[in-house]
């Protein structure tokens, strides 16, 4: 038999070397498993203070590490990347350590051995429970893995959970719980659960396990077993309360951070089941966008802003999805809201609605204060303070001649005028008006369209004429032949402006008026007016350069009863001559009267042509002033001798009658008039000059004749006389 010392010996070396080390971590993983990837395994019991050094995953004894498994650093948790195969490789034994950049270890090496689970091993809806056989070598007991039980096991109780032996003869069995709690052995070494383990309650046990003989002595140490309750996922991920929008700037930069998600799982920290990820639900991105709106970091639950822009005035609900388990297939999941609004910033420049108004007359005696024009201005920024605009004069205005007038929260501003407008000074304007943001402007600068050209003309201001009276009138007998002088309409300045002048309201025809002089004639006979009568006519007079400028005056005629005909005394004129065909000249004729009664009246005369249409055809009489005319011949040709060409004056309600005597004769180069001679004595006429000549004319033909006549019958007996009648010459 084996000595006790050498018993208790044995047994205590492998417990020492066991608290030499860190525990083994058994890790099972499920045979191809087909949810996502990575799938977290097991929270590692990495230590804290050493957060300086960085996690090395290696295979047994420091070789490589072994299949696809890694380890998150922030979490903690060892994972593996792809799905395992039982018949490729049912165990890998991994270890874990802390080091420092220059190898040196922090902490561990911590085993791990990793369990490929058979397929058929899997209970639907539950962790399977493991049954551990517990057997004796030489005496002892063999160390034994943790027993992993889930929480809430839906299975008759008591459950059978793991089977110890004493190979020593006849043994009984003999269990204690620290803390106490729901656990039996039988007397085959058969370990049962009781009742329903509550992780929240009491999450690990250290069962004790005694072989004992029939006297209830023990035979060696008590086997310890670790039980492990293991978290069923049952809580689903609790999202922060939806609170107020959150706002976002416009033009914030890419990556900005909106918010950053904290769900919370009510089971085990640190184990797979309260370990959240995130997924971005909504908003998707829109047709033909070539990013999102939103990034979500799946780990922290940090969501920034992507590459889509966003607008001012949008609110957005964000929709996250946490799951736990890390995401992996059979996690539990809620739905996360928050609402994101996208505030206005000043990246709109103001600008006006038209860029070039006018060009807008003013006169120049236009009083200051008079409104120019209104312009508008529109900003596309939705905040009311962004909208805020000023407006200034940037050219056109170096003598401060406008100004701008306008509200604060208005985008309309009025253009007025300060100054008195000067057409000498300046004809026209051309006013450069711009306006900004009072707030400061984000972005590009203002474009074109903050400027806008008014364009205003200078209307020169001239005072209207002034006639020199106020109305006009005349009298003027019935029998007053067509052409008679009436009156003479005249500016009330001789030096102003030259005017034209014309009649309106003369329904009869009978007056004319010159449009330069202002003579105002008889235009035909007064036939139908009757004595007592009175005649109401309109002068009109514009300025001759600037014809908007006019003024009018009425003129009233006044018939008189026509004097009986002897009245018009003949009254002789000194005769003068005048050339025809006609010349540039002609006679002046004079009103004033040798009757002083009749020359001391006042007014102007008038002076016709007597009635005969002989007269009015051959001459033609015009005023000259208010005293004389100007008599000239009306055709080019008249018949050269003396003329007596009747006028007749009229004067102050008289009238009488000149006879003009004037002599019509042909003129040389100088206008002196060639009259008519008699023939002088001893000189012979122009009748017997002709004969003279006649004669002397006759007498040379004749004689002409009888030479050419003679020649003639010469030449013919010439021609008449034989050839051999010629005498020959004697010969000598």
């Amino acid at each position: 038999m084996v000595p006790a010392w050498l018993w208790l010996l044995c047994l205590s070396v492998p417990q020492a070397l066991l608290e030499a080390q860190p525990a083994e971590l058994y890790v099972e993983v499920p045979e191809n498993y087909g949810g996502n990837f990575p799938l977290y395994l097991a929270k590692l019991p990495l230590p804290r203070e050493e957060a300086e050094g960085q996690v090395v995953l290696s295979g047994d004894s420091g070789r490589a590490a072994e299949g696809p498994f890694a380890v998150d650093p922030e979490s903690g948790f060892l994972l593996v990347t792809r799905a395992l195969d039982r018949e490729e490789q049912a165990k890998y034994q991994l270890q874990v350590s802390l080091e420092t950049k220059d190898g040196r270890v922090l902490w561990g090496p911590q085993p791990v051995r990793v369990h490929v689970k058979d397929e058929n091993d899997q209970a639907s809806g539950h962790q399977a429970t493991a049954t551990i056989d517990v057997s004796i070598v030489e005496s002892t007991w063999v160390p034994l893995e943790p027993i992993h039980l889930a929480e809430h096991l839906q299975v008759p109780y008591p459950h059978h959970i793991a089977q110890v032996h004493w190979s020593g003869g006849n043994v009984h069995y003999h269990l204690e719980s620290q803390p106490p709690g729901p656990f039996d052995v039988d007397a085959e070494g058969k370990l049962y659960v009781t009742s329903e383990l509550d992780r929240e309650a009491q999450a690990e046990y250290l069962l004790q396990v005694w072989a004992q003989n029939s006297r209830g002595e023990d035979y060696a140490e008590p086997l310890e077993l670790h039980v492990v309750v293991m978290d069923e996922n049952d809580n689903v991920p609790v999202c922060p309360p939806l609170g107020p929008p959150i706002s976002i700037p416009e033009l914030s930069p890419l990556g900005t951070e909106v918010t950053r998600l904290s769900a919370e799982d009510a089971d085990a920290p640190g184990s797979p089941n309260s370990h959240i990820v995130y997924r971005l639900l909504s908003p998707e991105p829109e047709e033909g966008a070539t990013g999102r709106a939103f990034e979500l970091d799946p780990t922290s639950g940090s969501v920034t802003l992507g590459t889509a822009p966003l607008h001012a005035g949008q609110n957005i609900l964000l929709q996250v999805l946490a799951i736990d388990l890390a995401g992996a297939e059979g996690g539990l999941s809620s739905t996360c809201e928050v609402t994101v609004t996208i505030s206005d910033v000043n990246d709109h420049a103001p600008e006006f609605t038209t860029s070039q108004i006018g060009p807008i007359s003013l006169p120049e005696d236009v009083e200051p204060g008079t409104l120019v024009a209104t312009l508008m201005a529109t900003d596309a920024d939705l905040e009311p303070a962004f909208r805020l605009m000023d407006f200034a004069i940037d050219g056109g205005n170096m003598e401060g001649i406008f100004g701008l007038d306008w509200e604060p929260d208005s985008g309309e501003v009025q253009l007025r005028l300060c100054k008195n407008l000067s057409y000498e000074a300046a004809p026209s304007h051309e006013v450069v008006v711009v306006v900004q943001n009072v707030a400061e402007l984000m972005g590009q600068g203002p474009g074109p369209g903050a400027t806008a050209t008014v364009t205003v003309l200078v209307e020169r201001v001239l005072p209207p004429p002034k006639l020199d009276q106020d109305n006009y009138e005349a009298t003027v007998p019935v029998s007053t032949p067509a052409g008679s002088l009436l009156l003479t309409v005249q500016p009330a300045d001789p030096t102003s402006r030259p005017l034209r002048f014309s009649l309106a309201n003369d329904s009869e025809g009978w007056l004319c008026i010159d449009k330069v002089s202002g003579e105002v004639h008889t235009a035909q006979s007064l036939q139908g007016a009757q004595p007592g009568d009175t005649y109401t006519v309109l002068v009109e007079a514009q300025d001759a350069d600037e014809p908007r400028l006019s003024t009018s005056a009425t003129l009233v005629i006044h018939f008189l009863k026509a004097p009986p005909p002897p009245a018009l005394t003949p009254a002789p004129v000194l005769s003068r001559h005048l050339c025809t065909p006609r010349q540039d000249h002609g006679v002046i004729v004079s009103g004033p009267s040798e009757d002083p009664d009749l020359a001391s009246r006042q007014g102007p005369y008038s002076f016709a042509l007597g009635p005969n249409p002989t007269v009015q055809r051959d001459w033609r009489l015009q005023p000259l002033n208010g005293s004389h005319a100007y008599l000239t011949l009306a055709l080019h040709w008249v018949e050269p001798h003396e003329h007596v060409v009747p006028v007749v004056v009229s004067h102050s309600g008289q009238m009488w009658q000149l006879l003009v005597q004037v002599i019509v004769c042909r003129c040389n180069v100088e206008g002196q008039c060639m009259r008519k001679v008699g023939r002088m004595k001893g000189m012979p006429t122009k009748l017997s000059a002709v004969g003279t000549l006649v004669g002397t004319l006759a007498v040379i033909g004749l004689f002409l004749i009888l030479i050419f006549i003679h020649l003639a019958l010469a030449r013919k007996k010439d021609l008449d006389q034989p050839a051999d009648s010629v005498p020959l010459k004697a010969a000598v």
